[in-house]
C-alpha cells in the first residue's frame, strides 16, 4: 500500500464525529450516494464546500443522456460514447453506464426530479454533440441541472442525512493498516462545528467535482479546485487520464481579459439547430464531420479555435435567430437572461462565443464499483476516472455516470462486512490527525499565476514547448517557500490547484500525440500505436510525480499499489 506521508499544513482537529460513510460533495454523485446509503441504514454524513445545492451539478443546462426514446437502445448509446472517446473508454464501464442509465433516470424521477415532457406526457428528448439519437432529457427548458439538484437536496433533507456545509476537505485518514479512516476538514463560519475537525468512517466517498478553476475561464464555479483530486494523490491514490480537459466550445465570449467562470451556451442549442458562423456568417462546421454542428465537443472546439487563429478574431458567433423570441423564452429561458444581462440579444443577434475549460474526463482511477487504489476510498462524480469518458465525455454523460456509479458504490459500501463497526473499534487504531510531513501552502495570490500558466500552456493548443514551459513557470512557483502562507482555505485551495496542475501539465507533455480534447500542435495526429493507453500518475514519498502508462487501453485492477521509492 502507498503512503506518501504528505499532508496540508493545518491546525490539529478541534472536534470529531463518527460515521459509517462520509460523502464529500453535494452533487448528483453524492447525493445519490447519500440517499442509498442512508436507505440502507447506514449513518451517513455529507460534507459540502458551500451550501448543499452550490456545486456544479445545479449549472448543467443540458441534460442527462440515457436511451429513453423510442427506437433507441442502451447499445447505440454504447456506440456513440465509444466514438466520443477516442479509443481509450472501457467498454465494460460504458456498458454499465447506457445498461443500468435508464432506470437509474427513472429512480432520480422517483426520487422528485420533474423533466420536461411533450403534450402526450412523456419526456422531451433532445439532441446534442455525438448522439445519433435524441436522447437528451431535460427540465426547465435549459436548467437540467438546477432540477436534479432541487429534488436531491430536498430528499435529503426529508430524510434527516446529516450534513456539514461550507465545509473544505482536508486530508483522508487511514488506519494502522492503510485502510481509510475518515477524513480532516475545515468548517468555515458559525455552526454546531467550526474549525479543523474529522469524521471518522471506515468508508470515503470523494464527490468533489472538477478543478475548472485550474484555468483562467472556465464555466466550473469558485468551488471547483481540484481539492479531490489532490486529498487522494497525498493519500497514495493513483489518478489517470487528467490530460483530457475538456473545454467547451460554446461560452459566451466576455472580454479576451475576463476570467473566473464563464456562462455557458449548452450545446442543446445547437441541438436544436443553431449554426456555428464567423463575422461574416459563414458556417465553418460543414465539411469538417458528418454532424457538422454536432460534432463530438473536442472537434468543435477545435474547429472553432482553428477558425479563430486563421481570422486572428477573439471569437466565433453562434447563430439562433431563427429559433424566434418564444422558442428562446422557452425552451432557453436560463441562456436567454444570461446573454441578455451581458448585453447580448440572442433573438436578434449572433452570440459571441469562445471554448472555456468545462470537464475533466480524467481523474481519480476507479473500478466499476467506485473503488480507487486505497482501501475504504471510493470516488464517483468528475472527480473520478471510472474509464467511461475516455479521451473526451460525450455530451451529456456526466450526470448519469454521477447517478448511476453512486449507485453502486452504495452497493458496495453495504455489502462490505466491515462497514457496520465506527473504525476505533475495528480493531485498527485512526492514526494521528495530522500524520505526515506538512506541504508548505502557497500564497492565495499564486492563484491567478496558476490559471494564467495553465491557460497559455495547457489550454485548447498545447505543444512541447507550451508544455516545458508551463512546468518550469510552476515549479518556480512550488519551490519559492518564501511566499509560505499561513493554513487557511484560500491558501489550501491554492495549493490544490498547484498539485493538480502539475499532474496536468506532467500528463499532457509525456502524452505525445493528439486524441480526443488533448491537442498538441506538435503531434498533430492520433497514435494507436504507442498511445493507445491510459498515463496513471501517482505521487512519492519525496513529492515527485510518478507517470506510468498502461500496457492497453484495458485500466489494471484497482489493487492496492506497490510502494514508491522516495
Amino acid at each position: 500500500m502507498t503512503s506518501t506521508g504528505i499532508r496540508l499544513d493545518a491546525p490539529a482537529a478541534g472536534w470529531a464525529i463518527d460515521a459509517d460513510v462520509v460523502v464529500v460533495g453535494s452533487g448528483v454523485a453524492g447525493l445519490t450516494a447519500a440517499l442509498r446509503c442512508t436507505a440502507a441504514g447506514l449513518a451517513t454524513v455529507v460534507v459540502t464546500k458551500a451550501r448543499l445545492d452550490d456545486g456544479s451539478t445545479r449549472w448543467a443546462q443540458g441534460g442527462i443522456a440515457a436511451a429513453l426514446g423510442e427506437g433507441d437502445t442502451p447499445e447505440q448509446h454504447l456506440d456513440d460514447t465509444l466514438v466520443a472517446g477516442a479509443g481509450l473508454c472501457d467498454e465494460d464501464a460504458v456498458r454499465l453506464l447506457v445498461t443500468e442509465g435508464p432506470d437509474a433516470v427513472r429512480r432520480l424521477i422517483a426520487t422528485g426530479a420533474h423533466f420536461d415532457t411533450d403534450a402526450s406526457g412523456a419526456i422531451s428528448l433532445t439532441r446534442e454533440g455525438g448522439h445519433h439519437r435524441r436522447r437528451i432529457a431535460h427540465a426547465g427548458g435549459d436548467a437540467t441541472g438546477a432540477e436534479i439538484s432541487r429534488a436531491l437536496v430536498e430528499a435529503v433533507r426529508t430524510r434527516a442525512v446529516r450534513t456539514i456545509e461550507n465545509a473544505l476537505v482536508l486530508d483522508l485518514l487511514k488506519d494502522e493498516h492503510g485502510r481509510t479512516a475518515g477524513i480532516t476538514l475545515h468548517v468555515m463560519g458559525e455552526g454546531q462545528h467550526d474549525g479543523v475537525g474529522a469524521v471518522h468512517a471506515p468508508a470515503v466517498v470523494l464527490a468533489t467535482g472538477g478543478m475548472g478553476q485550474v484555468f483562467s475561464a472556465t464555466t466550473n464555479p469558485s468551488v471547483s479546485t481540484g481539492d479531490g483530486v489532490a486529498l487522494a494523490l497525498r493519500a497514495g491514490a493513483e489518478i489517470s487520464d487528467l490530460e483530457f480537459v475538456q473545454f467547451h466550445p460554446t461560452v459566451l465570449f466576455l472580454g479576451a481579459d475576463s476570467e473566473g467562470q464563464q456562462p455557458l451556451v449548452s450545446e442543446a442549442v445547437r441541438g436544436e439547430g443553431a449554426h456555428l458562423v464567423d463575422a461574416a456568417g459563414t458556417r465553418f462546421m460543414l465539411g469538417q464531420h458528418e454532424l457538422a454542428e454536432l460534432a463530438p465537443r473536442d472537434i468543435v472546439a477545435k474547429a472553432i479555435t482553428r477558425q479563430m487563429q486563421a481570422q486572428g478574431a477573439e471569437h466565433m458567433y453562434l447563430d439562433a435567430r431563427h429559433f424566434g423570441a418564444e422558442m428562446w423564452e422557452q425552451r432557453f429561458p436560463t441562456i436567454l437572461a444570461a446573454c441578455r444581462s451581458h448585453g447580448i440579444d440572442p433573438v436578434t443577434e449572433p452570440i459571441p462565443v469562445a471554448p472555456a475549460a468545462h470537464y475533466a474526463s480524467g481523474g481519480i482511477r476507479t473500478d466499476l464499483r467506485g473503488r480507487t487504489t486505497v482501501p475504504g476510498l471510493y470516488a464517483c462524480g468528475e472527480v473520478a476516472c471510472t474509464g467511461v469518458h475516455g479521451a473526451n465525455r460525450l455530451a451529456s454523460n456526466s450526470l448519469l455516470e454521477g447517478l448511476v456509479f453512486a449507485e453502486n458504490i452504495a452497493a458496495d459500501i453495504v455489502a462490505d462486512p466491515d462497514r457496520g463497526a465506527p473504525t476505533h473499534v475495528r480493531g485498527a487504531a485512526v492514526e494521528a490527525e495530522r500524520p505526515g510531513d506538512p506541504v508548505p501552502l502557497l500564497d492565495p495570490a499564486a492563484r491567478i499565476q496558476i490559471q494564467r500558466i495553465m491557460t497559455n500552456g495547457a489550454g485548447v493548443l498545447r505543444s512541447a514547448g507550451s508544455l516545458a514551459e508551463a512546468a518550469e513557470r510552476l515549479e518556480a512557483i512550488r519551490a519559492d517557500e518564501r511566499k509560505a502562507a499561513v493554513p487557511g482555505v484560500e491558501a489550501w485551495e491554492t495549493t490544490n490547484l498547484l498539485l493538480v496542475a502539475r499532474v496536468l501539465v506532467a500528463a499532457a507533455a509525456a502524452r505525445e500525440e493528439t486524441r480526443g480534447c488533448h491537442w498538441r500542435e506538435d503531434r498533430p495526429d492520433r497514435d494507436d500505436t504507442d498511445w493507445r493507453r491510459h498515463l496513471v500518475v501517482r505521487i512519492t514519498p519525496g513529492r515527485s510525480l510518478d507517470i506510468r502508462p498502461t500496457p492497453s487501453a484495458t485500466f489494471p485492477p484497482t489493487v492496492a499499489a506497490t510502494p514508491l521509492e522516495p
